[in-house]
């Protein structure tokens, strides 16, 4: 199965509505676990956290996949553009997307978006061969 052709940004962005409309007044921000670093702190892990480490495992997915060349990346592209468009539409409009942990979502799919056309651009013009061969010479 290839994952070409589907914004893998998706997912977490499913998973934080799920959550949010589903579950009414989850905490992104309670603590989950408490990690006992070698410095005696204690580090704690939020939900929040969790999905954002998670996206940005994703976006390293989605950038290996932009430097692919062919229809089916523009077809990712147009897709994560729309999934951008729609997180932006929500943050705006939607009580529940008024979070912190939403609007790093929202960065991390930014930068898919622009990142995602700046590497296929960039691969893109590698792939371009000038024949000097049959050029004239005056």
């Amino acid at each position: 199965m290839s994952l070409v052709g589907f914004p893998l940004l998706l997912i977490p962005f499913a998973v934080y509505n799920i959550f949010a409309f589903l579950i009414p007044g989850v905490g992104w921000a309670s603590p989950v676990t408490h990690v006992q670093m070698a410095s005696g702190v204690e580090w704690t892990m939020a939900p929040g956290d969790i999905l954002i480490v998670f996206s940005i495992l994703l976006l390293f997915g989605e950038m290996l996949k932009s430097t692919r060349i062919g229809m089916r990346t523009v077809v990712d592209h147009a897709l994560s553009m729309l999934l951008f468009i729609a997180m932006v539409v929500e943050f705006i409009l939607v009580k529940q997307a008024a979070t912190a942990t939403f609007f790093l979502l929202l960065i991390i799919s930014s930068m898919d978006v622009l990142a995602g056309f700046a590497v296929t651009l960039r691969s893109a013009q590698r792939g371009v061969m000038i024949d000097t061969d049959h050029i004239p010479t005056s």
